[in-house]
């Protein structure tokens, strides 16, 4: 069993990647977002942390957490939030048939891949880097012209806030030198 090495750092910010099983394209659907939304408000709730960007892709998603001062056990967060979406979508569950041994033997369900890309932010510039990494991300994967087209974003927000402006992001920007395929 591989042992994975992360970094738990109380009160620090945390890029993440979650993938779906098999990369379904079912990340987007408008039932599953209930139930997802609805699970990370629930665990939310029971173990604070603070949303600062997120963008949901039809198999994928990426998103920026800031934990707690006093907390830093994402991967409970994040297991539980993976567990409540599984348990409120059955009509996305694959029938053991469609699953390994391995996927069966923990319960799994085929709706998300085991586990989940983490890199804790360092400074400034590595917060800055991957605010624009996750936001350009639909532009990358061609799903939209202009990273304003994608409605499921926190790009929205942070236009709103100043952060960006609307016209930022266009398809002919390149990330390449900052950001390997790793992160998908």
């Amino acid at each position: 069993m591989s042992k994975y090495i992360r970094s738990y750092t109380q009160g620090a910010f945390y890029f993440f990647t979650l993938v779906s099983y098999n990369r379904r394209k079912i990340l987007y659907e408008v039932d599953f977002l209930k139930a997802f939304k609805s699970s990370i408000r629930q665990i939310q709730h029971q173990y604070p942390f603070e949303i600062i960007a997120w963008v949901q892709l039809p198999d994928h998603l990426h998103c920026i957490w800031k934990m707690p001062e006093n907390d830093a056990d994402y991967s409970m967060r994040w297991s539980q939030i993976k567990r409540l979406t599984t348990q409120a979508c059955p009509q996305y569950q694959l029938s053991i048939d469609e699953l390994s041994h391995s996927k069966v033997k923990r319960y799994e369900k085929g709706i998300w891949q085991r586990r989940f890309f983490e890199h804790q932010i360092r400074d400034e510039a590595d917060f800055v880097k991957h605010m624009d990494y996750l936001h350009y991300n639909p532009v990358k994967h061609g799903l939209v012209e202009k990273v304003v087209d994608w409605p499921y974003s926190s790009f929205h927000r942070c236009v709103r806030q100043g952060f960006y402006s609307e016209d930022w992001g266009g398809s002919s920007m390149d990330f390449s030198k900052h950001f390997s395929d790793k992160l998908e």
